[in-house]
């Protein structure tokens, strides 16, 4: 049974604490929307769930009752003592305390070691799923949906901010199209299942959120980093055009345009993710590995 409002707040008095801002809490206080969400990870018996920011527990009870094991991460160490009390006795509920970026673009050590252990204890026969279900706390999110898909995740499903769900699904010459659009496309299908009106939270936010499903379709394999960079380098130039933008990094500008038959003169918000790809895959034996090239500017989608 989900958890109402005043049972969270019980718990959180029992705890000392309240919600916290800066770890972007809020918690759901809507029983079918706790449902929803576990409905929309079509959960079985042989998957391992990923639970990025608990809370109170609310939505793991469901998990549990669901899948075979739940790996809870909570970086909120008053929750996390509530949460370990709480679950004392189910062998199924494994704890990491802390962040799960361990920076803005790299997965907590303890989580990533937890995936590797899932992947190998998989048998020849056998393959158990891993997926993501949860509340996303608001102030990762983006970072981290992007690096679980890089991580072999197979499955993605979680409350956001709607701004944030409408970059994950634009497409290109959208307003909201940008790296984030572009590296969900080459690493999943993003679906947008429905808006949720800030009441099935609390404390309620400002505005509306979302659920979104993000099923893993890489067709990054092992580019997926260095194409992360040159996506992120390349947008950082938005407002020029793509002569512009690509003579910035460093690249045979006349050559890969013309090969891949895009105008000089457009803009990097008008070029499909399927053509950014190409194009990093026929420019990057140009680039010089300076402090313009890809290798410069930040990580991730």
């Amino acid at each position: 049974m989900a958890q109402t409002k005043h049972e969270i707040q019980q718990i959180l008095s029992a705890a000392s604490t309240s919600p916290r801002h800066r770890f972007g809490q809020n918690f759901m206080i809507d029983q079918n929307l706790v449902r929803l969400v576990a409905d929309a990870g079509m959960l079985t018996r042989d998957d391992v769930v990923i639970e990025v920011g608990p809370g109170t527990g609310t939505l793991t009870e469901e998990l549990l009752s669901r899948a075979a094991r739940v790996i809870a991460v909570e970086i909120d160490r008053d929750l996390a003592r509530a949460l370990r009390e709480r679950f004392a006795t189910e062998e199924r509920f494994m704890l990491i305390e802390g962040d799960a970026l361990s920076s803005k673009h790299e997965i907590n050590v303890a989580l990533r070691d937890q995936l590797a252990g899932v992947r190998s204890t998989a048998g020849s026969t056998e393959r158990f799923a891993t997926k993501l279900v949860a509340n996303l706390p608001y102030n990762i999110a983006s970072p981290l949906v992007i690096e679980l898909l890089i991580e072999r995740v197979d499955l993605l499903v979680f409350t956001v901010q709607k701004e944030v769900a409408d970059r994950l699904r634009a497409k290109e010459n959208d307003e909201a199209y940008g790296p984030l659009s572009v590296m969900a496309a080459m690493l999943s299908r993003v679906e947008v299942l429905r808006t949720l009106p800030p009441q099935a939270f609390w404390p309620a936010p400002k505005i509306d959120s979302a659920l979104v499903r993000m099923t893993r379709d890489d067709q990054l394999a092992e580019h997926a980093r260095e194409f992360s960079r040159f996506v992120q380098k390349l947008f950082s130039f938005r407002r020029k055009t793509m002569r512009k933008a690509l003579a910035q990094i460093g690249l045979d500008v006349e050559r890969v345009l013309n090969e891949l038959s895009i105008d000089p003169r457009s803009r990097p918000e008008t070029i499909s993710p399927e053509q950014l790809f190409q194009l990093f895959k026929s420019s990057v034996g140009d680039a010089p590995r300076t402090s313009t090239s890809l290798g410069a500017g930040k990580r991730g989608g």
